[in-house]
């Protein structure tokens, strides 16, 4: 259904239904009658307001797209959510014209239904405004508007304020595919009834036993569930999140495993913090010291998971088996040491997990892992690296590098032979599996053959982009949980981490030209949409702040017949604009050329309704231009995180497949 047949039927149900509601001898009677029909005209109102702008960003949103075969960038994903909302509207009020004669019709909760999707239409329409003006001040063709003042600083105000409760409630994950819609409705249940019993208790057993008690009214009411879950996410601390989603991993995991699949070697491992050699590319017979991670907390012992589906050569040596940490639970090698052994795999991939660099660890990620190694025949190398803000940047960093060189130098232990190894790793392990290869390259030692960089989070600044407008909305990705995990992956060291300090002396070169890098980085990658044609199609759909005639009484994002819904209470939030969120090993996006080029092939898997498929499209376009091999591959109607929910439904598991099949395996071939 093309975007004039979805308007038309629109405007058809709202005016039958309206008519039916507001007079003639059948007209129902009360409140709930009179609600509907107010709402049918509303939705009316900013329909007509909508079809004209929706049809502007059509016609220009391609310019955006990565390449002709990758339809995706910020808006079309903003166009996409704006008509799955008109539909399930469409849908509903179908729904209404079908029963509303019924006796079992409940004439209050279908008006309940309608004013939440009204109310999410209207903020959506808000989102589209603050879309355009992102075009007019970014018309040549960048995704990100530049600087964390002006603009982003407007859009970051403009959400504290914004009312979000609509999409948290009746509406939560309408526009995600509708197998994943279950999970992400238990999830905010969940959430707020963790959040109501956080402080009461002082222990995260009592919090999560209280929770089971006050789900129930949550579940039974989503207007009060939207109103709690937005609260949450506006005011609670990192340390309420942290607590959540390792109570999350905890009491959930064990439910995740059991339909799992079984491997034969699933063995957390630590490893001391010592120094030792590997050979330089340029001339093996040369070494590099790889010295073990030392920033905030000092040398430690680093922590990581080996998962294999079958038992290799070198996996039960005693070597190896020193180095196993207990977990309190049952045997973490399934067969005894008699067992028949595989050969060593050709190749490894060393995985980095998720978690916005302060949560989850390799368990959380244990049921994917599992079948991917079933389905590469490959053993997996896990990291638990450190998690802020008890270790910011750059301790992930040093953790991560550090495992995968002892990788290389300790293959006979893993079940490998050291001839290809891949990286992987889902968004904040997707930054760290580039920023890893980046460290390679600095300190001259081997690279890894490939990355799979799954929904990567590439830019940390607080720069505004179309996407990124999709976080007023989104369960999984709020703006204000995600600057508070970025907040504290910075914390307690901006002043004692300088770029020059995290690799060797050679590095120094590779940033001699950060300035004008980071500065200047994206009029390289556009020169091709530059030609006045386009920039004159692009601003007939762009629009300019209002004029000061009509913004007498300060700055204004909006058209003077329009404002969105407003929350009671503004969100906690910080503009942080520190430096360091533009090192190039925090914001890849943002490195100068010479930090680029060398990389091994990436092959990045995003979300086309995920906050952070900007960074994706921009980072490809700029690998694409400096001539490193990338691909970019774009998941339809599933969130942010998806790999996480792999075992929840068919399109997640598909989703999981991707990742690993078309990205990992390719990477390791070439």
């Amino acid at each position: 259904m093309d975007s004039k047949a979805v308007f038309s039927a629109l405007y058809e149900m709202c005016e039958e239904n309206a008519m039916f509601f507001s007079g003639g001898p059948e007209r129902p009677t009360g409140d709930a009658a009179q609600r509907l029909v107010d709402t049918m005209v509303t939705i009316q109102e900013h329909a007509r307001s909508l079809e004209p702008v929706l049809a502007g960003f059509s016609s220009i949103y391609h310019h955006f797209d990565f390449d002709p075969h990758v339809h995706a960038n910020g808006y079309r994903s903003l166009v996409k959510v704006v008509r799955c909302c008109l539909l399930h509207i469409i849908q509903k009020g179908r729904y209404i014209a079908s029963n509303r004669r019924s006796i079992f019709f409940r004439m209050a909760h279908s008006a309940g239904e309608m004013e939440a999707y009204c109310s999410a239409l209207c903020q959506l329409r808000a989102l589209l405004y603050l879309a355009q003006r992102l075009l007019h001040d970014n018309s040549h063709g960048n995704l990100f508007f530049q600087e964390e003042s002006g603009l982003s600083e407007s859009f970051l105000q403009e959400y504290a304020s914004m009312h979000k409760a609509c999409f948290y409630g009746r509406c939560v994950g309408f526009q995600f595919t509708p197998a994943i819609r279950p999970s992400l409705q238990s999830i905010t249940i969940g959430l707020v009834a963790f959040g109501e019993n956080y402080k009461k208790h002082q222990s995260g057993i009592g919090v999560a036993a209280g929770s089971l008690f006050t789900s129930g009214k949550y579940a039974l009411d989503p207007e009060l569930r939207g109103q709690e879950y937005e609260r949450i996410t506006q005011n609670l601390d990192i340390h309420f999140w942290k607590t959540f989603w390792n109570i999350t991993e905890t009491e959930v995991l064990g439910l995740v495993s059991m339909t799992s699949v079984q491997v034969k070697v699933n063995r957390a491992l630590s490893v001391s913090p010592e120094p030792f050699d590997l050979p330089m590319v340029s001339d093996p017979t040369r070494m590099v010291t790889i010295c073990p991670p030392a920033a905030h907390i000092g040398p430690a012992q680093i922590q990581m998971r080996l998962i294999s589906s079958e038992l290799r050569e070198g996996q039960d040596s005693e070597k190896l088996l020193a180095l196993c940490r207990s977990e309190g639970g049952p045997i973490s090698l399934s067969l005894g040491l008699k067992a028949k052994k595989c050969p060593p795999s050709p190749w490894l991939v060393v995985h980095y997990h998720g978690g916005g660099f302060v949560a989850q660890t390799s368990r959380s990620h244990e049921p994917y892992l599992k079948s991917w190694s079933q389905d590469l025949g490959a053993p997996l190398l896990s990291v638990d690296y450190s998690l802020a803000p008890e270790a910011p940047f750059p301790r992930a960093l040093e953790e991560c590098f550090y495992v995968y060189c002892w990788a290389i130098k300790n293959h006979n232990l893993l079940g490998w032979t050291g001839e290809r190894v891949c990286l992987a790793g889902d968004s904040a392990g997707g930054n760290l599996c580039i920023t890893v290869s980046m460290r390679a390259v600095a300190h001259g030692v081997r690279l890894p053959d490939g990355i799979m960089a799954a929904y990567p989070a590439i830019l940390l600044t607080m720069y505004a982009s179309p996407s990124r407008l999709l976080s007023l909305m989104d369960p999984l990705l709020p703006l204000s949980v995600l600057s508070r995990c970025l907040s504290a992956y910075v914390e307690k060291q901006v002043e004692k981490v300088s770029t020059l300090g995290l690799v060797r002396r050679d590095t120094a070169l590779l940033f001699k030209d950060l300035k004008q890098g980071a500065s200047n980085w994206i009029h390289s990658i556009l020169e091709s949409t530059r030609a006045s044609a386009v920039r004159d199609t692009i601003s007939s759909v762009a629009i300019p702040p209002p004029s000061s005639e009509q913004n007498s009484e300060g700055p204004r994002e909006f058209p003077a017949s329009f404002e969105p819904l407003r929350s009671e209470q503004c969100a906690e939030m910080k503009m942080d604009s520190s430096p360091i969120f533009r090192n190039p090993y925090m914001s890849p996006l943002l490195a100068p050329d010479q930090m680029l080029r060398g990389l091994p092939p990436v092959h990045i898997v995003a979300c086309a309704l995920d906050p952070m498929l900007d960074d994706s499209v921009m980072f490809a376009k700029r690998l694409r231009n400096v001539e490193q091999p990338v691909t970019l591959c774009v998941v339809d109607d599933l969130p942010h995180g998806f790999l996480s929910l792999s075992q929840l439904s068919k399109e997640t598991r598909e989703a999981s497949n991707v990742c690993i099949k078309q990205c990992c395996t390719h990477a390791i071939k070439h």
